[in-house]
């Protein structure tokens, strides 16, 4: 049996949904349809893009299309692999972390915002943006909406503001693992939805047995799912030292 977190796992996880008539769809395919059973595919790639190729390959092998949100950041805006992925036909979005790079000044960050936003759409006309956690940061990057309207720069949605996530049952993989809202700093919602799995077999099960709702926002952090040996252990050494961090970090506050 696969491991978890590789991408043979990730492929059995992606079929179970659609043995179970789910609708694998971008965020932006999903605001434009009415689907009556259909799971978003959104992907933060905070670091390691050639992950989040890989990924979009097997989803474009399965016929299905997703959302990858890219950050201004040198580990995750790769040019070329950002290209090949809007080839594939996968919408490209923002990973937006303007007020955490800016340190809190919301005139640098809103200029921050709209020049890598630019940048973004030589690539894909971006409709759709998304915060990234920053968990380390003592900005939330959100509060840059505070006085700002997303929808003056052309996008039309972000996850955080516009789904109602007592309808649309969010499932992140933060943490390297499924019920991580102990490890989560920013990556969590406020939901009616009484429903919690550790692992991607777990998910699995509740495909076959019918226990998910006909809504589901997917997040997964690409560069977390491998076949690589080596680099599935290094993630997984690294991201249990991360999570003593988020835990310190959210006891703090």
């Amino acid at each position: 049996m696969a491991k978890d977190f590789t991408l043979e796992k990730y492929e059995q996880f992606l079929k179970a949904a659609l043995t179970n008539n789910y609708q694998l769809v971008s965020y932006q395919d999903y605001l434009k349809n009415n689907y009556p059973k259909a799971m978003i595919l959104r992907h933060d790639v905070d670091k390691k893009p050639q992950n989040s190729l890989k990924t979009a390959q097997l989803q474009h092998q399965l016929g299905v299309k997703g959302t990858y949100y890219f950050r201004a950041v040198p580990e995750s805006f790769d040019e070329t692999i950002i290209a090949q992925i809007a080839k594939l036909g996968h919408e490209i979005g923002y990973h937006y972390e303007d007020l955490s790079i800016c340190k809190g000044d919301e005139v640098k960050a809103i200029k921050h915002f709209e020049k890598w936003l630019t940048k973004l759409r030589k690539f894909y006309p971006v409709k759709t943006v998304c915060m990234h956690g920053s968990p380390t940061s003592k900005w939330d990057n959100r509060k840059l909406w505070d006085n700002h309207n997303y929808q003056d720069f052309g996008i039309e949605a972000e996850p955080y503001f516009d789904i109602d996530f007592n309808k649309v049952f969010y499932i992140t993989d933060t943490g390297r693992k499924w019920d991580g809202k102990k490890v989560s700093v920013r990556d969590k919602v406020t939901s009616n939805f009484n429903l919690s799995f550790h692992s991607t077999n777990e998910l699995i099960a509740a495909f076959e047995n019918r226990q998910l709702p006909n809504q589901i926002l997917q997040n997964i952090h690409p560069q977390r799912w491998t076949d690589n040996r080596a680099a599935w252990t290094q993630e997984l050494v690294t991201q249990n030292i991360k999570n003593t961090i988020k835990k310190a970090i959210f006891v703090k506050k």
